[in-house]
C-alpha cells in the first residue's frame, strides 16, 4: 500500500495488528514494541526515568529491552557528522575572506573615485552629504549582488535537499525566509559600513587635495624602510620593493591578510586530505595482510581454565574440521612466497555494562605486523591481553590497563585492555585478543581467514593462483586484499578540494584588487622611475617584490594557523564518528611539507600581483606623468 522508512531500523513492513497473526506461525512466540513519548525527554536521565516508570508496573522479565530515540538521532547522525566540523572550518574562512574582499572592494572603489568627492566638494557639498553620496553609488549595485547570490545559494541548497529527500525518502526541506533575510541585511550592513569609513575620510578633506590624481602617500611614511632597504646587497628595483609596503601599511596589512587566510586555507586543507587519505589506506580493507585465504573450519578448544574437576569439559572440535585447519595453515606455510600469516575468527559475547553482543575477533599466530592503527597503548602480546575500540571503552568505562570481563552461556573470562584500537565501524562494539584467551568460553570458533605477507619481489597474480590450486580440495576462497575506495572518504576530498580552490581564488582577487589599487595611487612615482631609466622589467620585479614579500610574512604565519586548525578539527571529526584519533592522522606535517606551503603563499601573492605588475610596467612614462 505504500513505502515507508524506520530511522531506526526497528522494523521493515508495517501491518494491522489482525494480518499479523497470519505471518507468525503459531509455535512461534510474538512479542509487544510499544512506543511511548514522554513529556521530559531532552535528556538520557530523562529517557532512564520515564523508562524506569514505565517497566515498574509490569511482570519481571515483560521488558526485553529498550531503545531511545537519542540512541537512534545519534547513530543517524554519525556519519554526517564527521563532515561537520572540517565544513564549519571552511565556512567560517570563507565567510571571513568574503567580509575582506567585500570590504577591500567597497573602499578600493571609494578611494578610486575620491577625486569625484573633491567635485561634490567644491560644489558645494558638506563632507557628510559627499559621503552620503559615495555610500548610495556603492549600495545601488551591492542590493543587485546580494539578491542574485540569496537566489543562487537557494537554487544550490535545493540541489542538496533534493539528494537528502532521495536518500532518507522524507520531504524535501527549504532554506527558512529568516535566514535569506539575515544574509540580506548583513551583507547590505557590511557594504555600507565598508563604504562609509572611506567616503567620511574622503569628504573630510579638502577638494583641492582630494582632485589632485596621482598622490603620494604623506611625507615621511615608510623612508626609514627605504633607507635600510637600500643597505641589503640587493638590486635596487627589488630593494624598491621590498621597502614599498611600509609607504601604506592599512593596505599591505589587507593584502597579508588575504594571503594568510589563502594559505591557512591551503595548509589545512592539505593536511585534512592527507589525513582522510590515511584513513582510507589503513581502513579500506577489512583484514590484514596482501593476501587474504577465506575459509571456515573451527579451531581446537581446550578445557575452561579454573573448571571444576567435576565439571566435564566442553566437547572437543571435530577432528577432521581442526585438521583441516592446520591443513590450510600448513599448505600456506609451504607456499613460495609467503612471509608470514595469522588466523582471524570471530564470535558475539557479552560485557558488564553494555547492551547487545560485543563481537570478538580471536587471532592465533603473531597478528601484530596487521594490527589496526592504534590510538593509545600497544597491541596485545599475549594470553589474557586484548585491545578494544572506542565504543567499548565509553560504554564500559575502561581505560588502558583496566581488566574486563566477557562472558557467555555462563561462563566467563578476564581480559587486560593494552591499547585502543581505531575503528569506523560504528554498528558493532569490537574486542580483538589472542585466540588463547577465549578458550575459557565454549564459543566453537571457526577460521574466517588467513591474513598472509608476503615476500618482497613475490607476484601476487601468480601466488593467489597457484596458492588456490593448492587448497583446490579445502574449503577455501584466495583472494589478492586489494584496497577498496571509499565513497565518503571520495566526497569529503572532492569537498575539501572545491572549497579550497574557492579559498585560494578569493585570496588572489584580494591581491589583485589591493595591487591595482596602489599600482593606481603610484602611477606618478612609476613615471619617476621609469623617467630616471628604470626598465619594464625592472618595474615588474618591483611590483612583483612588493606583494611577495608580504606573501611570505603572511604565509609564515597563514601555515602555521592552518595546521594548528587541523590540529583541532580531525579529533572533533573523530569525537563525531565515535572514535579517537591515532596521532598518526594528526601529525601529518613534515618539514618540507610546511615549507611548500610557505612557498605556496608567496605563489599566491604573486599571481594575485601578477595583471597590475604588467599594467605597471606596460604604462609609459609620459603617461603616468601627466597623471599628476
Amino acid at each position: 500500500m505504500g513505502l515507508a522508512h524506520s530511522a531506526g531500523g526497528s522494523a521493515q513492513a508495517w501491518v494491522a495488528s489482525d494480518a499479523l497473526a497470519a505471518l507468525v506461525p503459531r509455535d512461534v512466540p510474538a512479542g509487544f514494541q510499544m512506543l511511548y513519548r514522554f513529556t521530559a525527554a531532552g535528556t538520557e536521565n530523562a529517557i532512564d526515568s520515564g523508562r524506569a516508570a514505565i517497566s515498574a508496573g509490569m511482570p519481571a522479565g515483560a521488558v526485553t529491552g529498550s531503545r531511545s530515540y537519542l540512541d537512534v538521532r545519534a547513530g543517524a547522525l554519525v556519519r554526517t557528522a564527521v563532515f561537520t566540523p572540517f565544513v564549519a572550518a571552511f565556512g567560517v574562512l570563507g565567510l571571513a575572506m568574503s567580509v575582506l574582499i567585500v570590504g577591500t572592494v567597497v573602499a578600493g572603489g571609494v578611494g578610486a573615485t575620491i577625486w569625484r568627492t573633491g567635485v561634490l566638494r567644491s560644489l558645494g557639498l558638506t563632507p557628510a552629504q559627499a559621503a552620503g553620496a559615495h555610500v548610495a553609488q556603492v549600495l545601488v549595485p551591492a542590493v543587485g549582488g546580494v539578491g542574485l547570490g540569496i537566489l543562487c545559494g537557494n537554487l544550490l541548497a535545493t540541489v542538496v535537499f533534493d539528494g537528502a529527500r532521495e536518500a532518507y525518502g522524507t520531504v524535501t526541506p527549504s532554506v527558512p525566509l529568516w535566514v535569506d533575510a539575515a544574509v540580506g541585511a548583513g551583507a547590505l550592513m557590511l557594504v555600507t559600513v565598508a563604504a562609509l569609513l572611506p567616503a567620511l575620510n574622503a569628504g573630510r578633506r579638502s577638494p583641492v587635495d582630494a582632485m589632485r590624481l596621482g598622490r603620494v602617500p604623506r611625507p615621511g611614511r615608510g623612508r626609514w624602510a627605504g633607507r635600510l632597504a637600500a643597505r641589503l646587497p640587493l638590486p635596487r628595483p627589488v630593494s624598491l620593493g621590498l621597502a614599498q609596503p611600509f609607504a601604506r601599511p592599512a593596505r599591505s596589512g589587507v593584502l597579508a591578510v588575504a594571503v594568510a587566510f589563502g594559505a591557512l586555507g591551503v595548509s589545512f586543507a592539505v593536511g585534512l586530505a592527507t589525513t582522510l587519505d590515511s584513513i582510507a589506506a589503513d581502513n579500506s580493507r577489512d583484514e590484514a595482510g596482501e593476501v587474504v585465504v577465506e575459509s571456515h573450519v573451527r579451531m581446537a578448544s581446550g578445557p575452561k581454565p579454573g573448571a571444576a574437576e567435576a565439571e566435564p569439559a566442553p566437547a572437543p572440535a571435530p577432528a577432521a574440521d581442526v585438521g583441516e585447519a592446520a591443513d590450510v595453515a600448513g599448505v600456506i606455510a609451504a607456499q613460495p612466497g609467503t612471509a608470514r600469516f595469522f588466523t582471524s575468527a570471530h564470535a558475539e559475547v557479552y560485557a558488564l555494562g553494555i547492551v547487545g553482543p560485543v563481537t570478538v575477533t580471536a587471532h592465533t599466530g603473531d597478528s601484530s605486523w596487521g594490527a589496526r592503527p592504534m590510538i593509545s597503548g600497544d597491541w596485545f602480546r599475549g594470553p589474557g591481553e586484548a585491545v578494544a575500540d572506542t565504543r567499548f571503552l565509553d560504554e564500559t568505562g575502561a581505560g588502558i590497563g583496566d581488566t574486563v570481563t566477557v562472558t557467555d552461556h555462563g561462563a566467563s573470562v578476564a581480559l587486560r585492555i593494552v591499547g585502543e584500537v581505531f575503528d569506523l565501524d560504528d554498528d558493532t562494539v569490537d574486542l580483538a585478543t589472542d585466540e588463547t584467551s577465549l578458550r575459557g568460553l565454549d564459543l566453537g570458533l571457526a577460521v574466517d581467514s588467513f591474513s598472509i605477507d608476503l615476500q618482497p619481489g613475490t607476484d601476487l597474480v601468480r601466488y593467489v593462483g597457484t596458492l588456490q590450486d593448492a587448497l583446490a580440495s579445502h574449503p577455501a576462497v584466495v583472494r589478492a586484499n586489494i584496497e577498496e575506495g571509499s565513497e565518503v572518504i571520495a566526497v569529503m576530498d572532492a569537498l575539501i578540494a572545491s572549497l579550497t580552490l574557492l579559498l585560494v581564488v578569493v585570496a588572489g582577487l584580494g591581491v589583485l584588487n589591493t595591487v591595482v589599487l596602489d599600482t593606481r595611487e603610484r602611477v606618478h612615482d612609476l613615471g619617476v622611475v621609469k623617467a630616471v631609466g628604470m626598465t619594464p622589467r625592472q618595474v615588474l620585479a618591483m611590483v612583483l617584490t612588493s606583494a611577495g614579500g608580504i606573501g611570505v610574512c603572511a604565509a609564515a604565519i597563514g601555515v602555521p594557523a592552518g595546521v594548528a586548525l587541523h590540529h583541532r578539527v580531525v579529533p572533533l571529526m573523530g569525537t563525531a564518528a565515535r572514535t579517537g584519533m591515532p596521532r598518526a592522522y594528526i601529525d601529518v606535517y613534515g618539514p618540507v611539507a610546511a615549507a611548500l606551503l610557505v612557498l605556496g603563499g608567496l605563489l599566491i601573492a604573486v599571481l594575485g600581483a601578477l595583471v597590475p605588475a604588467g599594467w605597471a610596467a606596460g604604462t609609459r612614462a609620459t603617461t603616468a606623468l601627466r597623471a599628476e
